[in-house]
């Protein structure tokens, strides 16, 4: 098999190659995916630099990426050999095991190979293990949103799209923040009010848009830097969703607004998902999806051997979509 390997931490063009291996065959309760797409995110790319304390790999080499989607070309022992050309989308396909998506094969639990709908295509299903997952239990993770406001903070994000879709699909009258020019693809995935994340206001803004009631739901990127507006416009025993905290890795947390509102701080990290709760949410990103409630945009596919130029996209921000790399090319 074709696959993108490092044996290094370090910046992508130092440490990132295109190396044949061989072939891994499907031990028992396995399949092996011949993959068209693999899904680049932000993950990928911080553990490949190096997370803080980390100076070596954690495994002498390894094949980069959780997320992908392929179909199924041979099973180990125990696997329906009918599931042999089933269209499928894989979750943690590097997350504490060496080999990831970044290839033209990954043999991996077949619980990990998820059947994809029919009518979603391969691209989508690259995006679903992380952004999508992510989104949906930020959104769905805590009490019914059905008929409830819910404020999700960078919207124009991979994750925060998706989440606004949706939230909106779920039942829920959405208020999000992005950049400005970012405002009408926003509001074409369905959000209800879009606010400056910049304005000095903010808080104030966004209880306007709200009716002046507070917010029982909050799906947060920026952990770190929005604790201190997440607490004054969150409602009593409301749930605050925080999927990262990038530019604020250890925040200072307004304790007593907090505590007199009760309020649930559910910090998400999608790779450590209970089997009943990562059924759950795969139900329903696939119910949104056959509903056509949920687009999934890709901003650039590159083909494998152009890994390298893949990472630093994901690297530059600001992007309008996912980044994949095309493996079967």
């Amino acid at each position: 098999m074709r696959a993108i390997t490092y044996t290094k931490l370090g910046p992508a063009k130092d440490v990132l190659q295109l190396q044949t291996l061989d072939d891994i065959a499907p031990q028992p309760g396995e399949v092996r995916v011949a993959i068209a797409y693999s899904g680049v995110n932000p993950s990928d790319v911080k553990s490949r630099n190096g997370r803080p304390g980390m100076t070596t790999p954690a495994f002498a080499q390894i094949i980069p990426h959780s997320d992908g989607a392929g179909v199924i070309e041979a099973v180990g022992g125990g696997v329906d050999a009918a599931r042999i050309g089933q269209r499928v989308w894989i979750w943690n396909g590097q997350w504490q095991r060496p080999q990831g998506t970044a290839a033209s094969h990954i043999t991996l639990p077949a619980a990990m190979a998820v059947p994809l709908p029919n009518d979603v295509s391969l691209e989508t299903g690259a995006i679903l293990g992380i952004p999508g997952l992510t989104a949906a239990l930020a959104v769905f993770g805590g009490h019914d949103i059905t008929g409830q406001t819910v404020l999700i903070q960078g919207g124009a994000g991979t994750v925060g799209l998706l989440a606004v879709q949706l939230a909106k699909w779920g039942g829920a009258r959405v208020i999000t923040t992005c950049s400005p020019r970012d405002t009408a693809r926003v509001q074409a995935a369905g959000a209800d009010v879009v606010l400056d994340y910049s304005a000095p206001d903010l808080a104030a803004q966004i209880l306007t848009a709200n009716d002046g009631a507070l917010i029982s739901t909050v799906v947060e990127v920026e952990f770190g830097l929005n604790i201190a507006l997440d607490a004054e416009v969150i409602a009593p025993n409301g749930r605050l969703a925080a999927y990262g905290s990038a530019k604020s890795m250890e925040p200072t947390l307004p304790f007593l607004p907090l505590l007199f509102k009760a309020v649930t701080i559910d910090i998400l990290l999608i790779y450590l998902l209970p089997p009943a709760e990562r059924a759950a949410m795969i139900d329903k990103l696939h119910a949104a999806l056959t509903a056509g409630a949920l687009t999934c945009p890709v901003e650039q596919v590159y083909p494998l051997e152009d890994a390298i130029a893949a990472h630093h996209a994901v690297e530059a921000g600001g992007r309008s979509g996912a980044i994949l790399l095309k493996c079967d090319g």
